[in-house]
C-alpha cells in the first residue's frame, strides 16, 4: 500500500465504501481526480477503533484529504449508535419540546448538535448532512419525524441552535432537501415526488428556513429529488432555476451544493450515471453522490471530463478537515474527559423518545437502495 499521500485537488465527486475496510480497488478510486470525498454508511462500522482505522486511512491517502461525510441525523437516520457513539433524539422529539418550553428545546437541540459533531470528528468523519430543514406536514414518508416542525421560523431557530452546538465541536453544517420534501408523500429513494404547489407557496413556507439568518451559517445545502412543476420541470437538483437562480442569487448562498444521491429513483429521469451527473453539474451542484453502485462509480470515473469550475473547487475546499478542526477532542479517548462534551452529552441522554405517529421510514432504506 502506497503510504505516501497523492497530491492532488478534490474533485467534485462523493463516493461510497463496501465495508469495514478499504480494498485495492476502492484504494485506486478513491485516488481518481474526479474524486472529492467518501459517505460512509452503517455498515462501515464496527466499533470504535475499527472507524478511526478506516477514516485514517482515508485520509492518508490525498492531500488535500478526502471530505468524509455521514448522513448522521439522529432518530431513524443516524448510521453509528454504539461504542463511541451516544444515540440522538428525531428531531420532532426537539420541536416537541419546543412547543411546550422554548429554551429547554433550544437547549436540548445545541447540545444534540455538540454531541453529534464532536463524536463524528473524533472518529475521523468530518461533516454530517444535517439539520434536515424541511417541514412536517405529516404526510412524507420520506421525512417524517426527521423533520422539526411544521412552523418554519420553529424549523429555523431550532435548526440553528443545533448547528450552533455542531459549530462548537467544530464541524459545519448542512441544510437539506432544498427546496423542501416535506409536502410530497413520494420517498424519493423509490419513486419520483411531484409538488405542484405554486413557487410562491415554496418560497413562502418550505424556503423559509434558507431565508432565515440560519443560511448564512450553513456550509452546505443539498437539494431535494423532487419535481416542483409549476415552477421548473426538473427535479431540483438538476434545476439551474433552483439552484442557480433562486438559492445563489435570490437567496444569496454561498457554500458548497452537494447532490443528493444519484443512485436514488427521483434522479433516474436525467438518463443514465453520466447523463444524472452531467444534469446535476451543469445545473449548479458542487459534488455530487454516488452511492450504493460501485459499477456505476466506476463508469462515470471513466467517462466524465467535466470543466473545472475554480469557484466550485474553492467552495469545496473550504470544507477541508484541517480548517474545521480547532483545538477540539481527536480520538474517542479525549472526548471522555472534554468537559462541554460531558455536559452536552448527559443533556442529551435525559431527552425523551419521539412519540408522536406519522410517516414513517425505516433507516436501513435511506440511502441503501442497491437496485438499479
Amino acid at each position: 500500500m502506497n503510504t505516501v499521500p497523492l497530491k492532488l485537488p478534490r474533485g467534485p465527486v462523493m463516493l461510497d465504501v463496501a465495508a469495514t475496510e478499504l480494498d485495492d480497488d476502492e484504494r485506486e478510486r478513491l485516488c481518481d481526480p474526479l474524486v472529492g470525498g467518501v459517505i460512509l454508511f452503517a455498515r462501515n462500522f464496527s466499533g470504535s477503533e475499527q472507524l478511526v482505522a478506516l477514516t485514517a486511512e482515508i485520509h492518508g491517502l490525498r492531500d488535500p484529504a478526502l471530505v468524509i461525510a455521514v448522513d448522521h441525523e439522529g432518530g431513524r437516520v443516524q448510521r453509528f449508535r454504539t461504542d463511541g457513539f451516544t444515540r440522538l433524539p428525531a428531531m420532532r422529539t426537539l420541536g416537541q419540546m419546543w412547543d411546550h418550553d422554548h429554551l429547554a428545546a433550544l437547549d436540548a437541540a445545541r447540545a444534540t448538535g455538540h454531541v453529534l459533531a464532536a463524536e463524528l470528528l473524533a472518529h475521523g468523519v468530518d461533516l454530517s448532512f444535517t439539520p434536515v430543514l424541511d417541514l412536517d406536514y405529516g404526510v412524507s414518508r420520506a421525512i417524517g419525524n426527521r423533520a422539526f416542525h411544521r412552523d418554519p421560523q420553529v424549523v429555523a431557530t431550532l435548526a440553528q441552535a443545533l448547528s450552533a452546538g455542531m459549530a462548537e465541536a467544530g464541524m459545519a453544517c448542512v441544510g437539506k432537501h432544498f427546496p423542501g420534501h416535506g409536502f410530497v408523500e413520494a420517498d424519493s429513494h423509490h419513486d419520483i415526488p411531484l409538488d405542484d404547489r405554486e413557487f410562491e407557496a415554496v418560497w413562502a413556507e418550505d424556503i423559509a428556513p434558507y431565508r432565515h439568518r440560519l443560511g448564512r451559517q450553513l456550509a452546505g445545502v443539498m437539494p431535494a429529488h423532487v419535481i416542483y412543476p409549476r415552477a421548473d420541470p426538473a427535479p431540483a437538483g438538476f434545476s439551474g432555476f433552483w439552484l442557480q437562480d433562486v438559492l445563489r442569487k435570490r437567496i444569496g448562498f454561498d457554500g458548497v451544493v452537494f447532490s443528493d444521491d444519484l443512485n436514488m429513483e427521483g434522479a433516474k429521469v436525467a438518463g443514465d450515471i453520466l447523463g444524472r451527473a452531467k444534469a446535476a453539474y451543469e445545473a449548479g451542484c458542487d459534488m455530487i453522490l454516488v452511492c450504493n453502485r460501485p459499477d456505476l462509480a466506476a463508469d462515470l470515473l471513466d467517462r466524465w471530463a467535466p470543466v473545472p469550475n475554480p469557484e466550485s473547487l474553492a467552495r469545496i475546499a473550504a470544507l477541508a478537515p484541517a480548517r474545521l478542526r480547532t483545538s477540539r477532542p481527536t480520538d474517542p479517548f479525549a472526548l471522555e474527559v472534554h468537559g462541554p462534551y460531558l455536559a452536552a452529552r448527559t443533556q442529551v441522554l435525559s431527552l425523551p423518545a419521539d412519540v408522536a405517529t406519522g410517516a414513517s421510514m425505516a433507516a436501513s432504506t435511506i440511502g441503501d437502495k442497491t437496485k438499479s
